[in-house]
């Protein structure tokens, strides 16, 4: 089915089916500096394997969390099948962590900290004893993974674009890591805004916790990411500290086109809230199962799925 197909078929409103892809990578031959020259494009998109694993597992413990509020038959699908993307990327992005430690790049002072943020300020219980009503917090929750999920279908859909990285020489087994997940963000785009508006309660209270969230996770993103690109930098075996994460650099990346602009993730906090907003309108679903149909690991993951299914030839 062709790109266009699918668009049609999202405008028109069909369901399209949401299930997590088996994949693997090998990384024996994949670099420090996977693209190439370019230590500083190549850590900073590298903090996304230091905050996928803790988040994503965080993603899939309120999700679970928050089945019993599901009464839609046809969320409740798509919310599985997201919670079974996301267990799959966190476990992909841990085995890129083993990588960088493998090649003496050792993150676990970073990564505690991200685990501390989401089992513990982000866990079960409010953090600090804050006495939110019974069914409150997880509300708030629900609402901070529909905000971060705004930032990934953005970041899915320039990965998908993204072709100075391949005209860069990028590895390509990274690439295609970034791309299969990019592409399955894509894919699930509107699943965590659709669970928090279907459970969020009352329109003005659920519309003033959507603005509440993203205030708090905007701000929380950034800071987290630059802290990451730094460490990252600083820890660097290969660059011995010869070399520090800045602003200027970052941005060179950016006109390089190895790193999204500012402005378009800047851009998606005002359309997230419109109150008509809806995040289907953001990237192309056809362009992610186009890509998804031609990934290396994504094919591999669908002919392995084939060769087990009962009744099949071997």
């Amino acid at each position: 089915m062709s790109t266009d197909d699918h668009e049609e078929r999202e405008r028109s409103g069909e369901r399209y089916a949401i299930a997590p892809r088996r994949v693997s990578f090998d990384w024996r031959r994949t670099p420090l500096h996977w693209i190439p020259d370019e230590p500083t494009a190549t850590h900073v998109i590298n903090v996304l394997h230091l905050l996928l694993p803790a988040g994503e597992r965080w993603f899939v413990r309120v999700f679970k969390e928050a089945l019993p509020l599901v009464t839609d038959p046809r969320l409740l699908k798509d919310v599985k099948g997201f919670m079974g993307q996301e267990a799959t990327h966190s476990v992909q992005h841990s085995y890129v962590l083993n990588h960088l430690a493998e090649q003496k790049l050792d993150t676990g002072a970073y990564t505690s900290e991200v685990d501390y943020l989401f089992e513990r300020l982000l866990g079960e219980r409010p953090p600090w004893g804050i006495p939110f009503p019974a069914g409150r917090w997880l509300l708030y929750r629900l609402a901070f993974v529909a905000a971060i999920e705004q930032f990934t279908a953005v970041l899915g859909d320039w990965i998908l674009r993204a072709d100075a990285l391949d005209r860069a020489g990028a590895d390509g087994t990274m690439l295609d890591l970034l791309r299969w997940h990019g592409a399955e963000e894509v894919e699930h785009r509107a699943v965590a805004f659709d669970m928090y508006e279907h459970c969020g309660g009352r329109e003005p209270l659920r519309y003033i916790r959507r603005v509440g969230t993203m205030a708090v996770t905007a701000p929380m993103l950034l800071w987290l990411w630059s802290r990451g690109a730094s460490y990252l930098i600083r820890h660097d075996p290969q660059l011995a500290g010869r070399l520090r994460y800045t602003p200027l650099a970052h941005h060179r990346g950016v006109r390089k086109g190895l790193l999204p602009p500012w402005r378009a993730l800047a851009a998606a906090i005002p359309r997230y809230l419109r109150r008509s907003y809806h995040p289907s309108q953001e990237g192309s679903l056809g362009m992610a199962v186009a890509y998804l149909a031609s990934s290396p690991a994504a094919r591999a993951a669908a002919g392995a799925a084939g060769r087990a299914a009962p009744g099949k030839e071997a």
